[in-house]
């Protein structure tokens, strides 16, 4: 997937019609229900629909491509959150980083691995790990976090939903097509012109 498909799921042709054309092709509808990454590998569940009023076909996909980078850091900006979230760290005055900004060394050791997002995408499911001494994992789930917080048990919810879309929106960029670009070495390496092999 070196371009991006305007449609993820199957166009529905089969293989005696003619392939569609890909200037009369638009842009499907995606709702992003779970994510997860693991190995530089996307596994996502989502739907799709065609038009607006076209009924929703429901999707599990894998990608064989190792994730673009600028995926990995939007999962990283909701390490905070899942730190907060799972109680696993306190916050301190110099706790959020800027925006440009990598994270800091106190999140050295949480990873956001996926998330589940709410019905209508109305909240969250943080999905993350610790690493513990001795190379030991911690998984670790937040409680569900609605972005409509009345209560205000998270008062970060506006950032958490900010952050969010625009890790859903690196996850619709992946299922379309964008993925790190990579080129496979050859196994064995070619002699230089001008050099013969002993025989």
């Amino acid at each position: 997937m070196s371009q991006l498909l305007p449609l993820v799921g199957p166009a529905g042709h089969g293989p005696a019609e003619a392939e569609p054309n890909p200037a009369a092709a638009t842009r499907s509808i995606i709702a992003i229900q779970k994510v997860r990454l693991k190995d530089q590998h996307l596994t996502c569940e989502f739907t799709e629909q065609r038009t607006d009023d076209a009924p929703p076909r429901t999707f599990a996909l894998t990608c064989a491509e190792h994730v673009h980078p600028d995926l990995t850091h939007r999962l990283s900006r909701l390490v905070p959150h899942l730190c907060l979230l799972a109680e696993q760290l306190t916050e301190t005055p110099d706790y959020w980083p800027d925006a440009a900004e990598e994270l800091p060394a106190l999140f050295g050791q949480f990873t956001v691995t996926g998330f589940s997002m709410g019905r209508h995408q109305s909240g969250v499911t943080l999905i993350g790990q610790r690493e513990l001494t001795g190379g030991r994992v911690l998984n670790l789930t937040t409680p569900y976090q609605s972005f409509d917080d009345e209560q205000g048990n998270y008062p970060y919810a506006p950032l958490l939903e900010t952050e969010l879309l625009e890790a859903l929106a690196e996850v619709e960029a992946a299922l379309r097509g964008k993925c790190t670009d990579y080129r496979q070495l050859d196994l064995f390496e070619q002699p230089a012109a001008g050099l013969r092999l002993a025989q």
